[in-house]
């Protein structure tokens, strides 16, 4: 009852210290390594939560708090909501302490942390898909709560959690790395963040503490510009582990004092950060658990000499995933899409090619024939710097072709490829695997697409892999015309793997899909 009379945060720092000794019957201690990047910058240190039992931080909070449960509690079983990585904490818990506990996750929760969290419970646990976001899963398991008797063991929202997570920081103070000049922390509901900075800043003072929050997941800024937590409208569940509505009541008292400042990353930066760390240290992190490191990339120019921490919060990342996270590797100003005008007729796109889009790598191309006499391809361009990207307009208005700025398009994005079968004569539609080296689709346009084949269709996005693959139409005025073209038409050739003519029930089939 004394230590209850304690201000909030000598009560974090107390229950750190005893959360010591419960954690690690649980998991054991995690590493602290160093990321090494090319060139100028700070002295990144990251600590590896995604080498612990449940690949993320979060075991420690909720195996300190079921560490708590008096017997009657655990008599009445636990009940929680969780986005994946907390479950984890809870499972292991259960089946350690021999506790019944029923897990709420959202519908949407990747496959890989609810196997997770069953292979950690075993007949301990039973997880219940509850609506499409964590806070639709919070109010499920709060009810089950009042229904039930069952103790409800909180994400992010306790005493006991945010002091379970202060033990990575603890084992931070004491790995002899310190003292750090910064630490960039991510927060969700705020619990891991309150936690760390309480630690950290116990021992070192002068340590300089940023929150970061995903750009539409900023709970914690909202209810320091508040004054209190606020619920945020719309959430982004990118970073899943972290797409919290509203901050947690304790954690913003603590946050409000400990941290510097708050500032939000986007999922471009995320992706980039998630590439660094796989580059860097051949680990793969989720997106909610390099968000630290995505606000430190941000700011590496002025944080250049220091010594900065980041926390790799969790690796629970769906394999399905994957795909989209490379794809959001390049920040917005590392590519364009334009839309650009240019004559129906043979020879028009390789004269676009040389004239302005030399030097560029173009990693999208979307074109479909709609127009007898006019032709509106849409090229995503990619270039080593921004600025070269910058000039493209100047070059394009100089040519003499109209353009249209298409980045963020919605039909682009869905790859909506309209294409009028009326407008065609004789086409033939070919799948073409080429090198993903510069130059090598425009020697197979300039080289094989000659004659009077003229481009009607064009379906190309770039995969990151060494092969390249194409869906290409041509239309020609005869059938002569095409056939002997397709004839000659080698299978394999410079710069291009194989080159295949799709039979004709494909090419119908095709054509009558884009009409």
């Amino acid at each position: 009852m004394e230590r209850d009379n304690l201000p909030l945060d000598r009560q974090l720092r107390q229950e750190i210290l005893l959360a010591r000794e419960r954690v690690y019957r649980f998991g054991t201690q995690t590493p602290l390594e160093r990321l090494k990047l090319p060139g100028p910058g700070p002295e990144i240190w990251i600590k590896r939560e995604d080498l612990s039992a449940v690949k993320s931080y979060k075991w420690r909070g909720a195996c300190n708090r079921m560490s708590t449960l008096t017997p009657g509690e655990r008599s009445r079983g636990v009940v929680t909501a969780s986005a994946g990585n907390h479950a984890q904490g809870v499972a292991l818990a259960a089946k350690h302490l021999g506790v019944k506990a029923r897990i709420h996750m959202p519908r949407p929760t990747p496959k890989v942390k609810q196997n997770a969290v069953i292979q950690h419970g075993g007949d301990f646990v039973e997880i219940i898909l509850s609506g499409d976001s964590y806070d639709e899963a919070m109010q499920a398991a709060r009810k089950e709560e009042t229904e039930t008797g069952a103790v409800y063991i909180h994400a992010y929202d306790d005493l006991h959690v945010m002091a379970g997570q202060g033990t990575l920081a603890d084992e931070i103070v004491l790995s002899g790395h310190g003292p750090f000049d910064a630490a960039f922390l991510q927060i969700g509901g705020g619990g891991f963040a309150a936690g760390v900075s309480t630690w950290l800043k116990t021992y070192w003072p002068d340590i300089t503490i940023t929150g970061v929050e995903g750009r539409d997941q900023a709970s914690m800024a909202a209810a320091i510009n508040a004054g209190e937590p606020v619920s945020l409208k719309n959430v982004d569940i990118f970073c899943d582990g972290t797409a919290v509505r509203k901050a947690g009541s304790l954690p913003y008292l603590i946050c409000r004092d400990t941290l510097d400042s708050v500032e939000t990353v986007t999922n471009a930066e995320v992706g980039h950060a998630i590439r660094t760390l796989w580059e860097g240290l051949r680990c793969i992190a989720e997106p909610s658990g390099a968000m630290g490191l995505a606000a430190v990339l941000k700011h590496r120019n002025e944080l250049d000499g220091k010594r900065v921490l980041v926390v790799l919060a969790g690796a629970n990342v769906d394999f399905l995933n994957l795909g989209r996270i490379a794809q959001d590797t390049e920040p917005e100003s590392a590519h364009r899409t334009v839309a650009v005008r240019i004559p129906e007729r043979p020879g028009a796109m390789l004269e676009l090619f040389d004239s302005c889009f030399a030097g560029l790598d173009i990693a999208d191309f979307q074109y479909g024939k709609t127009h007898a006499t006019d032709a509106w391809p849409v090229f995503t361009l990619k270039a080593e710097t921004p600025d070269i990207l910058q000039h493209v307009p100047a070059k394009l208005e100089a040519a003499g072709f109209q353009w249209k700025d298409m980045t963020g398009a919605v039909d682009v994005s869905f790859r909506a490829i309209p294409l009028r079968t009326d407008l065609l004569s004789h086409p033939a539609f070919l799948r073409l695997d080429f090198y993903e080296r510069s130059g090598a689709l425009h020697d197979f346009l300039a080289l094989r697409v000659q004659g009077n084949a003229n481009l009607c269709y064009f379906n190309y996005r770039q995969s990151g892999e060494r092969i390249g693959r194409a869906l290409i139409g041509l239309d020609f005025p005869s059938s002569y015309e095409r056939d002997a073209l397709l004839m000659a038409l080698p299978a394999q050739g410079e710069g291009y793997r194989s080159c295949v003519v799709l039979d004709q029930q494909t090419s119908d089939r095709l054509s009558t899909s884009h009409t």
